[in-house]
């Protein structure tokens, strides 16, 4: 897939040849469902790979469940800013300084691809955990 311009998420909708990170358990199970996409050596920092789908660097990001209103708040406005989603496999929008700080699994990519991402993962939910 080509890099988008600086600063924007990239477009369209394919898995297929996408660069994708995240926890590497995640990417093996999600091989099981989703057409061949290109599995990005693990971003240990949470703010850093979701800030390379905002800058077009990777295509889509998954985070594991359990990250914080800390580690997402900034990462989520730079994906929002440049075009993109993060959000639940399910498509929930983050809420942030509620009650619990803790999120589920996430997935940010540029609008067009997450919703692929979404549609694919919401009633496999449990694929990924």
């Amino acid at each position: 897939m080509p890099k988008s311009d600086h600063g924007h998420a990239t477009a369209g909708d394919a898995i297929e040849g996408a660069r994708i990170a995240g926890p590497k358990g995640f990417l093996d199970r999600l091989t099981a469902v989703a057409p061949a996409f290109t599995a990005t050596p693990r971003i240990h920092s949470l703010a850093l790979r979701l800030a390379r789908v905002a800058d077009g660097t990777l295509d889509a990001a998954f985070a594991s469940q359990a990250s914080r209103d800390w580690d997402l708040a900034a990462a989520d406005l730079l994906v929002h800013e440049a075009g993109g989603a993060l959000t639940t496999t399910g498509g929930i929008t983050l809420a942030y300084n509620g009650a619990t700080t803790v999120h589920d699994i996430l997935i940010a990519a540029g609008l067009e691809r997450h919703q692929t991402l979404t549609a694919l993962l919401r009633d496999r939910h449990n694929l990924l955990r």
